[in-house]
């Protein structure tokens, strides 16, 4: 079978009920919380090992096992039963939770995590799970809303965390996500229907596909560099926002910085929102304004330093990235429906890698001139973007 042959077939969808919808976002969410809850409680666990270097070396493990699982899992998507995928790798999460909360050894915390990353990217699974599911005139809506779960979970992971470790301990934390993962395992059980591959093609195959894909869909690489970028953004200014909010002119703490999840997670309706827009006008708008919320966010953040511009422009910044993030992946699955899982694979690596740019930049440039070089850099990320979006608008007039 050739490559065009395997990846160009259309399929059917059905309507997707909103129980099923609101369930897929919930499940969603508690996956991808698993890869934060690490970064509030590290000078917990740090104090446990206090001996070791290795907890240090927990946040990276876990994006790294994140990224793996990405590329080496999320293909599987378009090769197997989703249902069955899905609950395998909820029960693999509850399972690595275990380990961490039991592990003896910083070494085997970290070996853990790495794990634990990998098993989260059941997130990945569940976004063009529901796209699939949706029929076109929803596909955005339907999307979003899935969207809005998971990305509450990014932004209400710290947060719980943090009040875990700092009330129960570290481990305790671990052992909560057992039975959220387990629930969520259940649930997907209950409310998926059984969903037959796509592609009738082997593992080795599908991977080869992703640089197929990349080489062949403009459209995908234009609409993973602007996501790229903007996350970038995002990911600046969380990185940063505590040690921000501990400067003289601010004096606060960790557990501050913890509650600005909250506050951004305002910015998850932008999701449902932009999905909307991208069914009834098409995703290209939403996209637009979307980065362009994003530059105002940090003009707010470099013109406005005080409290109450950090609240505005952090629901703006939220809004303006997460706006983006749906329509984005409305434009991606549409591209090639039978590859759904793979054009996630590349899109969410793509946008992850900038992110960790837009966190390591950001951390050096804070270094070498403090929140005003942040602004800066989040303010030049975000206009990246929008280049981005004018040469994929000049290239579609020609």
């Amino acid at each position: 079978m050739s490559h065009a042959q395997t990846l160009s077939p259309s399929i059917l969808s059905v309507p997707i009920g909103r129980a099923v919808t609101f369930s897929m976002a919930a499940a969603a969410g508690i996956a991808v919380a698993n890869i934060y809850y690490n970064q509030p409680m590290l000078g917990v666990i740090e104090n446990a090992f206090p001996s070791s270097g290795a907890p240090a070396l927990i946040p990276t493990a876990t994006q790294l096992g994140y990224a793996f699982g990405l590329v080496l899992l999320v293909p599987l998507g378009d090769l197997l039963d989703r249902r069955r995928l899905i609950v395998a790798q909820f029960i693999a999460l509850a399972t690595v939770l275990i380990v961490s909360a039991m592990a003896p050894t910083a070494g085997l915390l970290v070996v853990a995590s790495a794990l634990l990353g990998a098993a989260a990217t059941v997130a990945q699974q569940i976004v063009p799970f529901a796209a699939s599911l949706a029929t076109p005139e929803q596909r955005g809506r339907t999307v979003g809303t899935v969207m809005s779960g998971l990305l509450s979970g990014i932004l209400l992971s710290r947060t719980l965390a943090g009040f875990v470790a700092a009330h129960f301990g570290w481990r305790q934390m671990f052992w909560l996500g057992v039975p959220m993962a387990l629930v969520a395992a259940g649930l997907m059980l209950v409310v998926l229907p059984r969903k037959h591959p796509q592609a009738d093609i082997g593992y080795g195959f599908a991977l080869k596909s992703l640089f197929h894909l990349w080489r062949d869909e403009p459209v995908l690489r234009r609409a993973t560099a602007a996501q790229a970028a903007l996350f970038a953004s995002f990911t600046a200014f969380w990185t940063i926002l505590a040690l921000h909010l501990q400067e003289p002119a601010f004096h606060m703490g960790p557990d501050i910085a913890g509650l600005f999840g909250i506050v951004g997670a305002v910015g998850v309706f932008a999701a449902p929102l932009a999905g909307r827009v991208a069914d009834r006008h098409g995703p290209h708008w939403a996209i637009s304004a979307g980065a362009l919320l994003t530059v105002l966010a940090w003009l707010i953040f470099g013109l406005w330093n005080g409290l109450a511009g950090l609240v505005v422009g952090v629901i703006m910044l939220d809004l303006g990235v997460q706006g983006a993030l749906v329509s984005h992946q409305h434009v991606v699955f549409a591209l090639r429906p039978q590859a759904r899982s793979r054009l996630n694979t590349i899109f969410m690596t793509g946008m992850f890698l900038g992110g960790a740019i837009g966190s390591a930049v950001a951390t050096w440039v804070w270094h070498m001139g403090g929140w005003g070089a942040v602004t800066i850099l989040g303010t030049v990320a975000a206009l990246l973007a929008i280049l981005v979006r004018m040469g994929a608008h000049s290239n579609s007039v020609r």
